[in-house]
C-alpha cells in the first residue's frame, strides 16, 4: 500500500483505500451479536415499544469536536438498523462546535435504538482521535516543516479506521502494517556493533527492496530507528544505506537539531523522524529543529473519546 498516496487522498477515497467498509463490517458483525445476542432481539424495545413506532433522532456534538465516523453510517444502518434513513449535516474532518447537529435520523423507532449505541461507541471514539490529532496539527503549524504522523498504537481490529479518523484531524498515516513499509527498531539491530551497522542496514533495504520486487508487493519505504547520533552518523557516512527516512528516537531538541545539520551537510536525501515521548505540550519545540516527520502514539493511544449524545423524538 503506498502511503504516500494515502496521504493525498481526499477522505471519501481515503475509507475506499484503506477497505474501511469492509474491516467495517466485519467489526460491526461482532458488534451486533454483542448487542443483540444470538437470536437478534432488544427484549427491552420489544417490551415496552408498540411494534411500528416511528421516531427521528439526532446525532449531536456536546463538546467541540473534529468528525470523523459519518463514513461509517451505512454500515451501520446495515448492520443494525436496514429501515432506518440517516441524514448528514456535515462531513468527516469538519470542525463540529458544541451543541450542532451531525446528522438526523429518521425510521421505526426499534431501529433507531438497536442503532443508537454502536453508533455513539464508534464515532465519539473515531471523532476523539480526530480531534486530538487537530490538536497536534494546530500545534505544529508556524513552528517548522514537520508534519505529524500516527504510529501502529491503535485498536486492534480498528486500525485502518483509526488511521482514516488520524487524516480527518489533518495529520498524515505511517505504514498502515508490518506489510507495506520497512522499520528497521532497535529490536531488529540489537546485537549489530556499531561498526557493522550500515553494513547490516545495507543489505537488509537492499533484501527488502528484492523480496518486494519478487512478491510484486509495494513497498512504500525503508526507515531505519536510531537513538544515537553515533548510529546516525554511521549511516550518513556510508551514503545512507539505502534508506529513506531515518527515525530519531526519543532524542531532545537540541539533538534533533544536531541531526537535522549533519544530514543537511551530507547532501543525502533523507528524511528525518522525531518520535518517542511527543506530547501536546513538546510538539512544537520538536517541530521547531526542523525535522520533518513526527510520529505520535498519543494521537490513536491516549485519544479520548468525545461526548455525542442521540437525542430521539418519537413522532
Amino acid at each position: 500500500m503506498d502511503v504516500d498516496r494515502l496521504n493525498s487522498l481526499p477522505l471519501p477515497d481515503l475509507f475506499a483505500a484503506l477497505d474501511c467498509q469492509a474491516h467495517l463490517a466485519r467489526l460491526l458483525e461482532l458488534a451486533r451479536e454483542e448487542d443483540l445476542g444470538s437470536p437478534g432481539w432488544d427484549i427491552t424495545t420489544l417490551a415496552s415499544v408498540p411494534a411500528g413506532t416511528t421516531a427521528t433522532a439526532k446525532l449531536v456534538a456536546r463538546e467541540n469536536l473534529t468528525v470523523s465516523g459519518l463514513a461509517c453510517l451505512p454500515g451501520l444502518l446495515a448492520a443494525f438498523a436496514p429501515g432506518v434513513i440517516a441524514r448528514t449535516h456535515t462531513v468527516d474532518g469538519r470542525f463540529a462546535p458544541k451543541s450542532s447537529v451531525l446528522a438526523e435520523f429518521s425510521g421505526r423507532l426499534d431501529g433507531i435504538l438497536a442503532l443508537e449505541r454502536t453508533t455513539l461507541n464508534m464515532l465519539s471514539r473515531l471523532s476523539g482521535i480526530a480531534t486530538l490529532a487537530a490538536e497536534f496539527t494546530r500545534r505544529v503549524e508556524g513552528a517548522g516543516r514537520a508534519r505529524i504522523y500516527d504510529t501502529r498504537k491503535t485498536t486492534p481490529g480498528w486500525r485502518v479506521l483509526e488511521k482514516y479518523a488520524v487524516r480527518c484531524g489533518g495529520a498524515m498515516c505511517h505504514r498502515v502494517g508490518l506489510f507495506d513499509a520497512v522499520l528497521l527498531k532497535d529490536n531488529h539491530i540489537t546485537g549489530v556493533p556499531l561498526s557493522d551497522l550500515a553494513r547490516f542496514v545495507a543489505a537488509a533495504a537492499a533484501r527488502a527492496r528484492a523480496l518486494s520486487s519478487q512478491e510484486r508487493r509495494p513497498l512504500s519505504f525503508v526507515e531505519l530507528e536510531v537513538d544515537s547520533l553515533e548510529q546516525f552518523e554511521c549511516i550518513l557516512a556510508a551514503g545512507g544505506c539505502g534508506v529513506d527516512i531515518v527515525l530519531l528516537d526519543n532524542m531532545t531538541p537540541e539533538l534533533l537539531r544536531r541531526a537535522v545539520d549533519l544530514r543537511d551537510r551530507s547532501n543525502l536525501g533523507i528524511l528525518l523522524e522525531a518520535s518517542g515521548g511527543v506530547r501536546l505540550e513538546t510538539v512544537a519545540a520538536i517541530a521547531a529543529t526542523g525535522v520533518e516527520r513526527i510520529s505520535a502514539g498519543a494521537i490513536t493511544h491516549h485519544a479520548v473519546a468525545v461526548d455525542l449524545a442521540f437525542d430521539i423524538d418519537p413522532e
